[in-house]
């Protein structure tokens, strides 16, 4: 196959690869920010406390994590007809790349918020914030380079998943490499998509990285301006008992 024939295909796989990577991300924030967030405020001695909903939350997400992607897309083929209409193509793919993607994100989520400081929830708290006044004031914008982080992981996953979904005719770059690559032995095309595959990778994780180094850097910046006001702020005489300023009278 030459290079002419080749363009057409690459260019409709990868328009269908960012097509699935990019619904299913959009979609994995919308339901893993919560879950995640749940997870950490049912915990015991949490602002939300709830045993019982922590354990449900955790057992759903739990069962989200253990199945393998390829036997999750197999097997929600009835479900994604049902939701799209179809069970082929990259809408299709969608559906389970979702499924997949938010029990994977919300694990990710409560590991970032439980490294934000506790003392920075009590004082939040203590200057009578609220439950919403603690997540979106405290909680969110002291993990964010966390959540960052945890979004640049699951969007690579989400790669290597769009590449599984092509196994059961899902699309993209996965499909054109099991197609082609493989049944019609178009040595060539499988090395171009391989290539594409790495470069999407490691520009996805380029951006993420860039981004936590900056928010990492900003937030750094602003705790040390601080500081510095603090270290370098005209101390404020302390008030003098009577004693004291008997004796100091009685010396000059």
């Amino acid at each position: 196959m030459t290079w002419t024939e080749m363009q057409p295909l690459l260019r409709d796989a990868c328009l269908d690869t960012l097509f699935m990577v990019w619904w299913s991300t959009v979609w994995a924030v919308v339901g893993g920010i919560p879950l995640g967030l749940l997870l950490v405020l049912t915990d015991r001695g949490a602002l939300l406390q709830n045993v019982v909903v922590n354990k449900v939350i955790g057992v759903i997400v739990n069962l989200g994590r253990s199945l393998p992607f390829i036997i999750l897309l197999v097997w929600l083929i009835p479900f994604s007809r049902m939701i799209v209409g179809t069970s082929i193509g990259p809408s299709a793919a969608v559906v389970a790349l979702v499924i997949g993607a938010v029990p994977f994100f919300a694990r990710l989520v409560e590991t970032a918020i439980r490294e934000v400081d506790h003392g920075l929830i009590e004082a939040a708290q203590s200057m009578g914030g609220g439950t919403f006044t603690v997540i979106f004031k405290v909680l969110l914008p002291q993990a964010l380079p966390s959540l960052i982080a945890g979004l640049t992981t699951t969007v690579i996953a989400l790669l290597g998943y769009s590449a599984m979904a092509g196994a059961v005719g899902g699309g993209g770059l996965g499909n054109l490499a099991i197609t082609y690559g493989y049944m019609r032995h178009e040595t060539g095309l499988m090395n171009v998509t391989i290539v594409l595959l790495i470069a999407i990778v490691t520009i996805v994780q380029l951006a993420g990285d860039l981004a936590v180094r900056r928010l990492t850097r900003r937030s750094g910046r602003q705790a040390a301006s601080v500081g510095l006001r603090r270290l370098w702020a005209p101390a404020v005489p302390k008030p003098r008992t009577a004693p004291e300023a008997a004796e100091a009278t009685k010396v000059s």
